[in-house]
C-alpha cells in the first residue's frame, strides 16, 4: 500500500492483493521505518462503521471505512473511496485508490501486484 500525504489529504493506494485482503474484511498495513528506530505506520481498515473515519495515534495512521462500501469497491471496477472529514478549520481529503501500472515502466519498481492501467489498451503512453 501507498501512502500520499499533501498537507490535509491522505491518498492510499492498494495493489490487487490489497484490495483482495480488505475484500475478505482484513486490515492491510504499512510501515515507513526512519533512523533511529521510529516508524510512520498506515492501515486501511473496512468496520462497522457509518462513514469513513481517519485517525492519527502514537505514530499510527488509521482510515476505517463501512464494510459494505470497502466490498462494494473490492469487488467491482470502481477505482476509489473518496471522503471528506471536517476539521476545526477545514476538512482532510481521504482518498483510497485501487493502485495502476504506470503507462511507462519505471526502473526500481514493481509494479506486478498493480491494477492493469485503463488507459494501456489504448495506446497512451
Amino acid at each position: 500500500m501507498k501512502l500520499r500525504i499533501l498537507d490535509d489529504s491522505i491518498r492510499l493506494r492498494l495493489t490487487q492483493s490489497e484490495v483482495a485482503e480488505i475484500g475478505d474484511r482484513r486490515r492491510v498495513e504499512g510501515r515507513t521505518r526512519f533512523p533511529g528506530g521510529d516508524e510512520l505506520c498506515y492501515a486501511l481498515v473496512a468496520a462497522q462503521v457509518d462513514a469513513p473515519t481517519a485517525s492519527f495515534e502514537a505514530g499510527q495512521v488509521t482510515v476505517t471505512v463501512p464494510i459494505g462500501d470497502a466490498l462494494d469497491w473490492a469487488r467491482s471496477d470502481r477505482v476509489g473511496i473518496e471522503s471528506h472529514l471536517s476539521l476545526d478549520h477545514g476538512e482532510l481529503r481521504v482518498l483510497i485508490e485501487k493502485d495502476f501500472r504506470c503507462l511507462a515502466p519505471r526502473d526500481g519498481e514493481d509494479q506486478s501486484d498493480a491494477f492493469a492501467h485503463p488507459d494501456a489498451a489504448r495506446g497512451h503512453t
